[in-house]
């Protein structure tokens, strides 16, 4: 099995985004996203690298599409997770970012969850599957209040 993480920052109700951005501001996650995801492989799909508008510097991008044709200089691409799993194979730790459907089948296959869970109520339109927590040991919880008056947990789960 070849190793990965995930990481996703959610609100109530599994909510991840809305209109391809995410609904909060929280500037501490992209802080922590960005210390945890540099010089590691980004896998994501076409829609979150599109939201996202630019590659994402010190890492290495490989964008998940089904379109066969799609060609982006200076991003890796992949028609399915596991191929994009084989495009970052030579990393410790690559790390699955997102949309919805990644987390999906991210979720069978990651050995590592960063999750940072905004505890607000936001509208969304894309959603975090379920996470399934009998198959997971949280090794870290630390709890937060932003500098905008968010308050949201930082968490880790390693699979069981």
């Amino acid at each position: 099995m070849i190793n990965c993480s995930l990481i996703v920052a959610f609100a109530n109700h599994n909510v991840i985004g809305i209109n391809n951005t995410l609904p909060w501001h929280l500037p501490e996650d992209l802080k922590r996203f960005r210390a945890l995801t540099m010089g590691h492989h980004i896998i994501m799909g076409r829609k979150t690298y599109e939201s996202l508008g630019r590659l994402l510097p010190g890492r290495t991008t490989v964008i998940v599409t089904r379109n066969t044709g799609y060609k982006l200089e200076g991003a890796l691409i992949a028609h399915s997770l596991q191929a994009a799993l084989v495009l970052a194979a030579g990393d410790d730790e690559p790390f699955v970012i997102g949309g919805a459907e990644l987390y999906k089948e991210g979720l069978k296959l990651a050995n590592k969850l960063y999750i940072t869970e905004v505890h607000a109520d936001f509208a969304g339109d894309a959603f975090l599957p379920e996470i399934d927590l009998s198959h997971w040991n949280l090794s870290e919880k630390l709890d937060h209040l932003s500098a905008n008056d968010l308050s949201y947990s930082d968490l880790i789960y390693l699979r069981k």
